[in-house]
């Protein structure tokens, strides 16, 4: 009786897998679990030592599980996945230090030892995507459809692309 069960586990498994192939996913909290680990410390070996003994109490098999088989399923069900709700990251440049934080309605940029932040914010219901820093608040670009994007430029004038005017370059 457990052998049946097992292979009767085993086809459904792979017959699944198979069936709902294009379901991948973000696969988001395993993600951020690796980036808390490469971000542990500044020793390639101390960020190698936690991923090891996080891989030996099985902390990234129960990540890949809860991504593979409810978070990703939720993504792909709703559109959104619950673990991708903010994701930060700091970004050295030859200008500095900034601070990059990424959730549903853009991209927040701040530079290190600073109050000025700069943000491109996305708006669903009109489709466009806007740049926003003090009192200024700009629209960049609006998708009109699949093929077609309004671009706003600095003097006030606007412009249609089409997705053919990005290929032929």
């Amino acid at each position: 009786m457990k052998k049946n069960f097992r292979a009767v586990a085993l086809a459904t498994l792979l017959s699944g897998s198979l069936t709902f192939g294009s379901c991948i996913g973000s696969f988001g909290l395993s993600s951020k679990l690796l980036d808390w680990n490469k971000s542990v410390g500044d020793n390639p070996w101390t960020n190698e030592l936690v991923f090891f003994c996080l891989a030996a109490v099985q902390v990234y098999t129960v990540s890949m599980f809860i991504d593979a088989f409810i978070l990703n399923s939720l993504e792909f069900w709703t559109g959104e996945n619950p673990s991708m709700t903010e994701k930060k990251q700091t970004v050295k440049t030859d200008n500095g230090l900034f601070t990059i934080v990424t959730n549903a309605e853009g991209h927040k940029i701040t530079k290190e030892g600073s109050d000025e932040t700069v943000e491109f914010r996305f708006n669903k219901a009109e489709k466009s995507w806007s740049l926003v820093s003090g009192d200024t608040n700009a629209k960049l670009v609006q998708f009109v459809d699949n093929n077609r994007a309004q671009i706003y430029f600095a003097s006030g004038a606007t412009a249609t692309v089409s997705a053919g005017f990005f290929a032929k370059r």
